[in-house]
């Protein structure tokens, strides 16, 4: 997307309860705002607003705070509801348990197709049977717990079940391989770690547990190992043995909680207590440890439910995630608040059919859905038949976040999927926030990829390089946080210093997210990806995704990845990598075609120096395309930490290919 005209039209206006009576209209009415000006208000008021939102939302604290925040060290190190008490696992679970014992928290299908409901009642009884496994094994509030685990509901209860003793959690992605994992275990210098057997990929069975135990030798702490038994390889009277390595510090799930007691008196902790440790990707430089506390979590997880998503009683909210990316823990916590039901999936998209999305949407009844748009991109590639074969009447929203749209992609998902009259939710924050600075509400018009504007409570501005604010004047800069949240990271796990130097080093007393954004001048805001990902062509940077989307825009595109190379007369040159429609061949009349659009698009220095046609892009298991593998392929350079990696074998395609 080079600039803003080419989505300078609205497409959705909500009909029906969304443009009349959300969540936020109720919240308004309440405090007597109009709606339209809601948000910018509770910008501007953000002590007001993060103090009112407690009672709004049903947040329950065992002790009251003395004040909303102090933030007498500034906003790097603003401590937000001193003197609170509270545990998100008895706002997520305790009193939902109680109250409504036999609802559904979870609803579960496996590749395969095996379907797990599991209610209130049972994922309480399963979080407290963790929690008494974790204290007998000598686990105290501040101790890290890692999950190294498949996408099975009983993450879930060993989440809670860490939050309940006072741990501190530390999600890891199950397609990491032994190097990444060990990075994770060695920072977080876990005693503790659950993983699993394995899980199911494209009808394959991945196998955890020997990567987990290489990782645990390559980075030690670990001295207690819970394996759950996904695959069946778990010993029993009927079937001797086992494939999976075994050693003196493993047990198995069933010994070593299912034998615990049900029953557990959740801790009351301060508000500031550590909950989770999410570590960022990786993509560039060392994985940075996220910590994050009760308070941050489950006000800012819950908030954006509630109000972006319009939380209902009714819904069955699905996201595409892992629980080791923030998108994992903050849809269970988000939506558990509530006594909501979360659908988790397990395996791939496209298994065994490209409808795979689609059918559990219909069969399930599935009222929120959420992916990447890369991987919206990948399934358009199949066409309109496998969506329009399926019932998807009970879908009220959609939702995306993890990198820019491409228009021609949103209008597809909007219309085919979305049926034109679900809002698209398009969200963008980080795992340094659990949450997002910019998001839609959902009674709002919207233009193809926008993402609204900022989210509730949260002072967010567009500055320039000086640091000063071109909001107003519609100019493309970079997205800022003005002031703290609840849930900004409490620094960073390995201390201080990168902690500054990462967000708060560029402009004083300023959060510098390190995106690219701009405002139109109807008040849409738009991201143009990473800053730091720009292509510096002779003098002007633009970011990848403005050459991506410009080389979308062609019929015969269906995917696009642009990377820089070293160049002698622009510093930089553009090579472009690009998947075509079905049915549509390559030739070098249809490169020379691409060079020429971007060309008219972008001006002439853009025209990629190279076109290469493949089959498909290295992707994570969320959807996204690995970028810098790709630039590091055509550079002939070491592409570091590929282990989340979901598909080697098209990096080595694009090695043949460059």
């Amino acid at each position: 997307m080079d600039s803003l005209e080419e989505v300078d039209e609205v497409v959705h206006e909500p009909s029906g309860r969304l443009a009349t009576d959300t969540n936020l209209h109720q919240f308004a009415r309440e405090h007597d705002l109009d709606v339209d000006e809601a948000v910018e208000y509770t910008t501007e008021h953000v002590d007001w607003f993060w103090d009112t939102v407690v009672d709004h939302l049903g947040v329950e604290f065992y002790e009251d705070y003395d004040a909303v925040r102090d933030d007498s060290e500034g906003p790097q190190f603003t401590e937000w509801y001193p003197g609170a008490e509270l545990n998100v696992a008895h706002n997520t679970l305790d009193r939902h348990a109680r109250a409504r014992p036999d609802e559904p928290a979870i609803l579960w299908e496996g590749e395969p197709g095996e379907v797990r409901e599991v209610s209130y009642g049972e994922l309480h009884a399963q979080a407290n049977r963790v929690a008494n496994y974790l204290d007998d094994a000598g686990v105290e509030r501040g101790d890290t717990v890692s999950l190294y685990m498949p996408m099975v509901p009983e993450v879930a209860a060993i989440v809670y079940g860490c939050f309940k003793v006072g741990a501190i959690a530390v999600p890891i992605f199950s397609g990491f391989g032994v190097d990444a994992t060990a990075t994770r275990i060695e920072e977080s210098a876990s005693a503790v770690m659950f993983t699993g057997d394995g899980f199911y990929r494209r009808g394959d069975e991945v196998r955890l547990k020997a990567t987990a135990d290489e990782a645990i030798a390559e980075a030690g702490h670990v001295e207690r190992v819970v394996v759950y038994d996904r695959l069946g390889d778990e010993p029993s009277t009927e079937r001797e043995g086992t494939d999976v390595p075994w050693t003196d510090r493993d047990e198995w799930w069933a010994d070593a909680v299912g034998s615990r007691s049900a029953a557990f008196d959740t801790r009351s902790l301060p508000s500031d207590a550590e909950s989770m440790l999410l570590y960022s990707s990786g993509t560039t430089g060392r994985p940075k440890g996220i910590v994050h506390t009760h308070a941050g979590i489950q006000m800012q997880c819950a908030k954006e439910v509630y109000f972006g998503f319009d939380h209902q009683p009714e819904d069955r909210f699905f996201w595409v995630s892992d629980i080791g990316w923030m998108m994992g823990p903050w849809t269970l916590v988000g939506n558990h608040t509530f006594g909501g039901t979360v659908f988790v999936y397990e395996g791939a998209p496209d298994h065994p059919q490209p409808d795979r999305y689609w059918r559990m949407i219909e069969e399930h009844d599935l009222t929120v859905f959420g992916v990447s748009p890369t991987a919206v991109r990948a399934l358009r590639k199949h066409g309109d038949e496998p969506v329009e074969d399926r019932d998807l009447s009970s879908l009220r929203l959609l939702g995306s976040t993890g990198e820019p749209w491409d228009p021609e992609s949103w209008k597809w998902f909007h219309r085919t999927v979305g049926g034109g009259d679900c809002p698209i939710v398009n969200i963008s924050g980080g795992t340094e926030i659990c949450g997002c600075f910019l998001m839609p509400m959902p009674h709002q018009p919207l233009k193809p990829c926008t993402l609204g504007g900022p989210g509730l409570g949260m002072d967010v501005d567009v500055v320039d390089d000086r640091g000063e604010s071109v909001r107003e004047a519609g100019e493309r800069g970079y997205l800022v946080a003005r002031d703290s949240c609840p849930s900004m990271t409490e620094s960073l796990w390995e201390g201080d210093e990168r902690y500054l130097e990462e967000y708060w080093s560029t402009w004083p007393d300023v959060w510098d997210h390190g995106d690219w954004a701009q405002v139109d001048e109807d008040g849409f805001w738009f991201l143009h990806g990473r800053a730091d990902d720009a292509l510096n062509v002779a003098g002007r940077k633009v970011g990848p995704a403005e050459v991506e989307g410009a080389l979308i825009d062609h019929p015969a595109v269906n995917q696009a990845a642009a990377v820089g190379a070293p160049d002698e007369t622009t510093g930089t040159a553009v090579v472009a990598y690009v998947v075509l429609e079905p049915r549509t061949e390559p030739s070098e009349e249809l490169r020379e075609t691409l060079r020429r659009q971007i060309g008219a698009e972008m001006g002439k220095p853009f025209r990629p120096r190279e076109i290469l046609f493949v089959e498909e892009f290295p992707k994570t298991q969320s959807g996204k395309i690995v970028r810098r593998a790709i630039a590091a392929a055509y550079r002939g350079e070491d592409p570091g930490d590929l282990s989340s990696m979901e598909n080697p074998e098209a990096l080595e395609a694009i090695r043949a290919t460059s």
